[in-house]
């Protein structure tokens, strides 16, 4: 029996490998509250509902790959960057999941189904291809990134931050009809105006100092030689904030050798990082797609940590091509930072640059292409499909 839904409610997967495709899947939630609040969006972490017991094992395994063998995972990236063999490999789902994958549609009901992780593709592609679904299928691509594990012969529609990621795809057979330029999505209040000074009392940040904000403590992107550097006189006037995020232990290491620094100021986990950005002159940070995209939104020039991974790489090639941000040389900088305090100029076309290449309102233009793609006939689950033996 197959059931046909007309109720308009998005279905968004991700995965938490990563802040980043959460983070554009709650941006779309907000938009959805502020300028569709008739529309119902459900965000659901796919790899812990699919293997729920196995998913923080998974999760603490995957950041510890990333961490300790970052050029592994840049080899692996470059290898599946097209497809080949290993990436079908890759792609594949086990039926099991497939079952999980279409109980959870038949629970909510969905109009449409949108993807902010990879994997999430692939699922909804290879649904798709089973005749389980004929859903419409969204892909948000989080970085400015064309490899092929975000790339699935099901998938309607592609949103992509900027227009060399739409051409890419274009030059790897993907018509343009399919492909929509609206940002990667962050949070409305990314783009609200916010009064500097005023932000800056709030914080306990001084008023009259270059402020550099340092962002990526949580994946372990700030070590031992960073620390030395911040301890230079040659910076002794430049305000830091560094967000350590979930790294305990990184915060009580700082703590330790930074605590007789007044110009270091230490934060854990934050919510309201607009804030943070919005009193900041610069952001050093690794180029993970959400990350640089906020700081775009708030027209923040950036210093980026030499990139650990893939997807990495991609993002800083563009950002430095954008001229809105530049390579962070750790050993060097006291004097880059110096360089950068004493030319105020150099960071006001750096501002100007990322004003002209941010998408404004982001995440409202991806609610907009996502819901022009629902249709009333769409077929959520056929439900004895499911458990045939041919899919295995």
């Amino acid at each position: 029996m197959v059931e046909s839904y007309k109720r308009e409610q998005i279905l968004i997967l991700s995965g938490s490998l990563g802040e980043g495709h959460m983070q554009a899947a709650k941006a779309i939630v907000e938009a959805s509250s502020l300028y569709k609040p008739n529309v119902t969006v459900k965000v659901v972490d796919l790899m812990a509902w699919i293997h729920p017991r196995m998913h923080v094992i998974e999760r603490y395994c995957f950041k510890q790959w990333v961490k300790h063998f970052p050029s592994l995972y840049g080899y692996l990236y470059q290898k599946t960057r097209a497809d080949n063999p290993l990436t079908y490999l890759l792609k594949q789902f086990r039926t099991s999941s497939l079952q999980r994958l279409c109980k959870l549609i038949q629970d909510v009901k969905p109009s449409v189904l949108v993807s902010t992780f990879p994997p999430a593709s692939a699922a909804i592609s290879m649904l798709k291809e089973k005749g389980l679904t004929n859903l419409r299928s969204v892909t948000v691509i989080t970085d400015h990134s064309d490899h092929s594990y975000w790339i699935h012969p099901n998938t309607d529609l592609y949103l992509v931050g900027s227009e060399e990621v739409q051409s890419a795809l274009i030059r790897k057979g993907i018509s343009d009809t399919k492909i929509s330029i609206t940002g990667i999505p962050v949070r409305p209040f990314h783009t609200q105006v916010s009064n500097k000074q005023r932000l800056r009392e709030k914080l306990g940040v001084d008023p009259s100092s270059f402020v550099v904000l340092v962002m990526g403590g949580g994946w372990g992107m700030i070590d031992d030689t960073f620390m030395e550097q911040l301890q230079s006189e040659h910076l002794s006037q430049v305000q830091f904030v560094i967000i350590c995020g979930r790294n305990v232990k990184l915060m009580h290491r700082m703590h330790e050798s930074l605590h007789d620094k007044h110009n270091v100021l230490l934060q854990g986990f934050v919510e309201g990082i607009n804030e943070w950005m919005a009193v900041s002159d610069l952001l050093i940070t690794k180029p993970g797609g959400l990350t640089t995209s906020e700081a775009l939104a708030q027209q923040l020039p950036m210093l980026l940590f030499e990139p650990q991974l893939g997807q990495e790489r991609d993002n800083a090639a563009y950002l430095i091509q954008k001229g809105v941000a530049k390579r962070c040389e750790v050993e060097g900088l006291p004097s880059q930072l110096n360089e950068m305090v004493q030319q105020p100029e150099l960071l006001r076309q750096m501002r100007e640059k990322a004003g002209a290449c941010k998408q404004q309102n982001s995440a409202s233009l991806a609610l907009t292409q996502i819901l022009k793609t629902t249709t009333s006939d769409s077929v959520a689950v056929d439900k004895n499909a499911v458990s045939i033996p041919q899919y295995a």
